[in-house]
């Protein structure tokens, strides 16, 4: 191997990972205080409900459950980029902006 393979190897090697960046997955808030988790299928909703839905790598969709505001409307998520998605309430809303929480949804 010369030295540019393995300098290359080395700097692959030892950069951070962005795996969780680049897809949906992870916490998410409002400028209001509204938060929701994404792990792959399942949701922690805004309500607090732990639920499955539709998943994609950049996007989610789930029927907002009983007992919370709305129950029964469809929930589109597209991420845009790493800390901004954008999240409708059934079909032709307006979408409203969410961010990558600062910190963690415990």
């Amino acid at each position: 191997m010369n030295r540019i393979s393995i300098a290359v190897l080395t700097a692959l090697l030892f950069t951070p990972s962005l795996a969780g960046a680049d897809q949906i997955d992870g916490d998410w808030c409002t400028k209001e205080g509204r938060r929701l988790n994404i792990d792959g299928p399942t949701i922690r909703t805004p309500g607090g409900t732990v639920m499955t839905g539709e998943y994609d790598r950049h996007n989610f969709a789930y029927v907002v459950p009983k007992g919370e505001p709305g129950a029964g409307v469809k929930i589109t998520m597209e991420q845009l980029d790493d800390d901004i998605m954008h999240m409708r309430q059934g079909d032709g809303s307006k979408p409203k902006e969410w961010n990558r929480c600062r910190m963690p949804i415990s």
